[in-house]
């Protein structure tokens, strides 16, 4: 099991779904399609969780530095927008 420290200091536990919405937000709001959008946010879901399963407690912006720096290989714009913008949609 990993948990996540937040910004506020408490922990909690990984929930992917978390990091899938906010992921295909970010693609939504750079105008990609929504089947791109789900196919970007599931491939970085997965290599978020290949990093993820070698830790134990990671901090909730090293897994946003993870996954924008996962995303950028498919789409630069939507991994800036997810790294720079906390609310989306």
């Amino acid at each position: 099991m990993n948990h996540i420290v937040k910004r506020a200091g408490h922990s909690e536990k990984y929930d992917q779904r978390k990091l899938y919405a906010s992921l295909y937000y970010a693609c939504i709001s750079v105008r990609e399609t929504e089947a791109t959008a789900e196919m970007i946010a599931d491939a970085v879901c997965k290599e978020v969780g290949h990093w993820l399963s070698h830790k134990h407690e990671v901090t909730a912006n090293d897994i946003r530095k993870q996954a924008a720096k996962h995303m950028h290989d498919y789409h630069p714009e939507a991994a800036y927008m997810y790294l720079h913008h906390r609310v989306i949609h």
